[in-house]
């Protein structure tokens, strides 16, 4: 579980996955949660968040999408004097691009608003890959666009006195204010906010919960509710992609080192169950070096003349870009030592995906990648391709983070040909190479034959 200001995610076991075998994705299922300020629209979100049981589901406050405030606006807001209970308050373009994003499983950044300040902070908050998506706030049912995107629309319906007397509890504890303050704010912004703009938006709403919290039938109900649509939601994907025969046509995106005594020498050593440890490790990072020396071949280089320490002009290559690595943990990391060597203090991303042993499925338990990811061009390492449902998940993820298709060069050792065609019909323009390519996909254990063994242990 993480908690930030504005955001709270849950979590258990990895993220399944959440897209199609063409690598398209499956929507996340969106509700809306709606009510005057300290109506209890928090606690309903939290509540249900616990009841689903679902793993990764987010709760996205409206608190975060406040407007940035120009210099006499911020006065005012310091003077009592802003509505802030107004639709005008809010950004609602930035919400909408981040809820949309979200629904499709992509990478946002949801910004981070100081109440004692009355601005947004430096740092956001970022948020990846939710099942289930809680957006909470009082106008979470204003706008139209942002309604579309909603999949349950609910609003809590809770006594005046009462909403009043928790602003007060709030705003004295939580953002430091003066009761004399919050009662002028409330008379003269709160309250004819809410009858002019907040209230008609129950109109909008699937279900109305009176008494917010309290009402505990009501959230049981709408949680059942939940947890039945969400079993027919294809959140889940099943792999049986050994059976599948596609033949000896390779994809016409990948690239097999050519089969030189070189690289079969080195298969055979690595592949070899008696080869020592040392002469193992030794012989993979310089078939690594290769296959990353290949890939690195497929990079945009431009045309550039060079002029030579005799003066003459050499007519040549060059990349202007900038690249980064991404190892699929654990076997992945085996090829940064190769990519090291070919290219120094290159910045390196991390996914940690694993198969869940009772499902078959992979899940993502663990994302770290550069800043700004989507400007680079990505080198995407991994010791084998099997099925491809681990490699397809990787690519989906550094999709998530708006990085281009082209730029992606995938990066392995081994692979099996349905692994490859798996990868190749999902995403055509990623560019696969693999130093070669095994006949076999074992229907019963889904391993390579022959193979080269689970690579991360070694």
């Amino acid at each position: 579980m993480s908690i930030e200001k504005g955001t709270l995610t849950i979590s258990s076991a990895g993220r399944s996955p959440w897209y199609n075998t063409d690598g398209s994705n499956t929507e996340s299922y969106l509700i809306g949660i709606a009510g005057g300020s300290a109506s209890g629209k928090t606690s309903v979100a939290e509540r249900i968040l616990k009841n689903l049981n679902v793993p990764w589901v987010v709760i996205i406050s409206m608190d975060s999408f406040y407007n940035i405030l120009s210099p006499e606006d911020s006065k005012l807001a310091h003077a009592n004097n802003f509505d802030f209970d107004v639709p005008a308050a809010f950004d609602f373009e930035t919400l909408f691009d981040c809820l949309t994003k979200l629904k499709q499983g992509k990478s946002v950044e949801i910004p981070i608003y100081n109440f004692n300040t009355h601005s947004r902070e430096n740092r956001t908050k970022t948020v990846y890959g939710a099942n289930v998506i809680i957006f909470e706030g009082i106008f979470a049912l204003y706008d139209k666009r942002i309604m579309e995107l909603m999949d349950l629309k609910i609003f809590v319906d809770t006594d005046a006195d009462i909403r009043l007397a928790r602003r007060l509890k709030r705003d004295i504890a939580e953002r430091g204010r003066e009761l004399e303050g919050i009662l002028q704010q409330y008379t003269r912004f709160v309250k004819p906010s809410y009858d002019d703009f907040v209230q008609p938006t129950v109109k909008n709403a699937d279900v109305i919960i009176p008494r917010g919290l309290e009402n505990a039938v009501a959230i049981d109900l709408i949680t059942k509710h939940v947890q039945k649509q969400l079993q027919d939601l294809p959140l889940k994907h099943r792999w049986s992609l050994a059976k599948m025969d596609y033949g000896n046509v390779l994809p016409p995106n990948v690239t097999v080192l050519k089969e030189t005594n070189q690289i079969k020498g080195i298969h055979t050593i690595i592949r070899d169950v008696n080869t020592p440890r040392d002469d193992f490790i030794f012989y993979s990072e310089r078939l690594s070096t290769l296959i990353i020396e290949t890939g690195l071949s497929h990079l945009p280089f431009q045309d550039e003349t060079a002029i030579t320490p005799v003066g003459h002009e050499y007519k040549g290559k060059a990349f202007k870009g900038t690249i980064c690595g991404v190892s699929i943990l654990r076997a992945g990391s085996t090829m940064e030592t190769g990519l090291m060597r070919v290219l120094q203090d290159v910045k390196i991303g991390k996914l940690l995906i694993q198969t869940d042993p009772r499902s078959g499925e992979p899940q993502l338990h663990y994302c770290k990648l550069p800043a700004n990811v989507n400007k680079y061009n990505i080198l995407l390492m991994d010791a084998t391709v099997g099925t491809g449902a681990a490699s397809l998940m990787a690519i989906r993820v550094l999709r998530d983070h708006d990085v281009p298709e082209e730029n992606i060069i995938f990066l392995t050792f081994l692979a099996a040909s349905a692994g490859l065609h798996v990868l190749a019909n999902a995403f055509p323009k990623v560019k696969i190479v693999t130093s070669m390519v095994d006949p076999v996909l074992s229907p019963e254990t889904l391993w390579i034959e022959p193979g080269i063994g689970n690579f991360g242990e070694d």
